[in-house]
């Protein structure tokens, strides 16, 4: 391999979010954070260099977009995806969460209701609970075999009138599911059928595993481009989540319009004077570093689900088929969700993100974060093991 990923890199002191916030998060100080979803692999090169050279020159003005910017990123959808996107379809965000905070203010009135579907990231539930707009789950269905799939029937049942928005994870955090083409055209027919407006978060659309395929959702059929918007960044991939270098695709011309118009009158469009230096350095010169970067997230994997076996089988694991976060099912510890969150930190000194964050559908589950060196993972693993023999 030409990139090392075993490569131990101390972030603390760096005011990473993941490593020095721990003691404000959890209480404690001294954890292994496999919490949150940035990975602890350096920066690729490609980028860092990218970044230097622009830092070279002495002033750091307003700046205007590269000429390249827009077509580097559809040239990169196009090939990996087989999405087609038009360049004056996109346009910058200042992050993804931001960008749903903005949809809900631009197309969801007051009295008017967002659905989510559980167990999921959870500013989907946060961000419209919190700018007073009301939240309609549509959980998930478990499976046999651990995994999820869209429960249609429940969906129908809870919608109403007044529902406007749906928020969709895909590939879905945090069981890693990367959603089937059917599935999609079905959910695309349906909020099509009855206005409703979907956000497709697409920021781990980049990470599929093994022989698993993205699939943008706006590009399943006429009526998904129709009602969506999608949001995506080379963030995840590329690990330059302090960057912030998000974007939207809006297919719909009367959608484009009124969402683009707001995002310009409160120059909320304009990117940051890195964002796109970047942006083009990952989508120009990273394919050889993510499908390296991807082939270690997969051994990571493999070796999670081999420790289990041979030393966990009280925990399960859904093997995600894209991302870095592995859904660890828990649930055979028999622990309340109190007593699982202690012997995780108190117990383990690992920080993970408990399930309940996602929803009550989450109880009894842990999201780990494999995104890091596997002397990393496997110290957190013996941890864990040390502290369930206990």
């Amino acid at each position: 391999m030409q990139y090392d990923f075993d490569k131990v890199v101390d972030r603390r002191g760096t005011g990473a979010l993941k490593w020095d916030a721990l003691n404000r998060f959890y209480g404690e100080k001294d954890l292994l954070p496999l919490w949150v979803a940035d990975m602890d692999f350096e920066t690729p090169p490609f980028i860092v260099d990218a970044l230097k050279k622009r830092m070279e020159h002495p002033v750091f003005g307003y700046t205007m977009e590269p000429d390249d910017y827009w077509p580097t990123v559809a040239r990169w959808i196009a090939d990996r995806h087989g999405w087609q996107v038009q360049t004056d379809w996109m346009t910058y965000i200042p992050g993804i969460v931001k960008g749903i905070g903005m949809v809900i203010n631009v197309f969801v009135k007051e009295d008017e209701k967002v659905i989510i579907q559980p167990p999921v990231y959870h500013p989907f539930r946060l961000t419209p609970q919190n700018n007073g707009r009301e939240v309609v789950y549509n959980p998930l269905r478990r499976l046999a075999d651990g995994s999820y799939e869209m429960d249609f029937d429940n969906l129908a049942q809870i919608v109403d009138d007044k529902c406007r928005l749906l928020i969709l994870s895909n590939p879905h955090n945090p069981a890693g599911i990367v959603w089937d083409r059917t599935t999609l055209i079905r959910l695309a027919q349906f909020c099509h059928q009855r206005g409703i407006l979907v956000i497709s978060d697409e920021i781990h659309g980049d990470m599929a595993l093994w022989d698993n395929r993205h699939i943008p959702f706006a590009s399943v059929s006429p009526e998904a481009a129709a009602c969506s918007i999608t949001f995506a960044a080379p963030s995840k991939t590329f690990n330059i989540a302090g960057i912030v270098s998000s974007y939207a695709i809006v297919p719909n011309d009367a959608l484009r319009h009124r969402f683009f118009s707001w995002l310009e009158a409160n120059e909320l469009n304009m990117p940051t004077l890195f964002a796109p230096i970047a942006t083009m350095a990952a989508f120009k010169n990273g394919e050889p570093w993510r499908q390296e970067m991807l082939r270690y997230i997969e051994e990571n994997v493999v070796y999670v689900e081999n420790f289990c076996r041979d030393h966990l089988p009280q925990i399960r694991l859904l093997r995600p088929q894209a991302s870095f976060l592995i859904w660890l099912d828990c649930r055979g510890l028999n622990l309340s969700h109190d007593s699982l969150v202690e012997l995780f930190v108190k117990n383990a000194r690992l920080a993970l993100n408990d399930g309940v964050m996602f929803g009550a559908e989450g109880e009894g589950y842990m999201r780990l974060n494999i995104g890091c060196p596997r002397s990393i993972l496997r110290e957190a693993m013996e941890h864990l093991a040390r502290a369930i023999n206990e």
